[in-house]
């Protein structure tokens, strides 16, 4: 059974680093070792499990089947040791994470550092995208996704919410009236995120009403930092998550529009596939992601709540 692990291991080892000689380098012994763990595993299965070329390593359907199942039978074992000798020293190895661009410079950065002080034995492999990443076929351990989600074949937990409001710099108001209604925002000048799905920016009146408008953007762009600058420059009016404009919005480089309506909300979440164990690193990280931002009141939140009071 030792020597099963040990191939599991290997094998699992080498798909995450992508070469047989970057696993071997990790796992600290020779290229040769790692080869043969990797063709007694496919003699004794009889199947291929990677197809190798002299450029790349590839999953075949088999082996995609079996890292899975194989990742399952590691944290199970991760998690046995672990309720044995009551240590967090076995929360180690590789966290592989895709993230939305902005969000994860701006939050997930000091969240990963906090984390790495508390559990210095994980390494962290991170992808930016604003595109949704597929994790298994991508061999991602966990991803940060703002969405209504519509993937049922992964595992979710919500962290925190996330709301839109509409905002522009003070001196683009300097020769123009603040709109009173969202109507009015089809006469400015509007500056729109272009990876949304809906064009269309909806709105809640005070009253509970609901109406949406569709402005025609002079910027269309798919970065909200881009965007935010933009506006801060006084090239036009945003309509985007807080955590990308608080800071603005704090120091009054932004000021908020039409405060009386409510726009587009969704709710972070950190998402996972759907494995009956999860390694220790991977529900160390969730928990701690669970802890750090605050479900109904995010930090970003709070700061604007304290600065426009005064």
């Amino acid at each position: 059974m030792h020597n099963k692990l040990l191939e599991m291991e290997t094998f699992v080892r080498v798909v995450e680093a992508g070469s047989i000689s970057a696993a071997a380098e990790q796992l600290g012994v020779a290229k040769s070792a790692v080869s043969k763990r990797l063709s007694d595993i496919e003699a004794r299965l009889d199947v291929q499990l990677l197809s190798r070329t002299t450029r790349s390593l590839n999953l075949t359907d088999s082996g995609r089947s079996f890292l899975a199942q194989t990742k399952d039978i590691l944290a199970a074992v991760e998690i046995a040791e672990s309720d044995a000798i009551g240590s967090r020293s076995l929360v180690q190895g590789k966290l592989r994470i895709a993230t939305p661009l902005t969000f994860g410079l701006m939050h997930l950065n000091p969240a990963i550092r906090e984390f790495l002080k508390l559990y210095p034995s994980v390494t962290v492999d991170i992808d930016f995208s604003d595109s949704q990443t597929d994790l298994v076929h991508g061999g991602y351990d966990l991803a940060l996704r703002i969405a209504d989600l519509v993937d049922s074949s992964l595992a979710a937990r919500p962290l925190t919410r996330i709301r839109h409001t509409v905002t522009a710099s003070p001196s683009y108001f300097n020769n123009r009236a603040l709109p009173r209604t969202p109507q009015d925002l089809l006469d400015l000048d509007c500056l729109r995120y272009s990876g949304a799905r809906d064009s269309r920016w909806p709105y809640t009146d005070a009253t509970g009403q609901k109406g949406a408008i569709d402005p025609t953007a002079i910027i269309n762009a798919n970065n909200g930092a881009f965007l935010r600058d933009l506006a801060i420059a006084g090239s036009g009016v945003i309509n985007q998550p807080t955590f990308i404009s608080y800071q603005a919005i704090c120091s009054g480089e932004l000021i908020t529009v039409l405060g009386d309506y409510s726009w587009r909300e969704f709710t972070a979440y950190v998402v996972y596939p759907k494995t009956r164990y999860l390694p220790l690193r991977v529900r160390a990280f969730i928990d701690f992601l669970a802890e750090y931002f605050d479900r109904e009141e995010p930090y970003w939140e709070r700061e604007i709540a304290s600065a426009t009071k005064n």
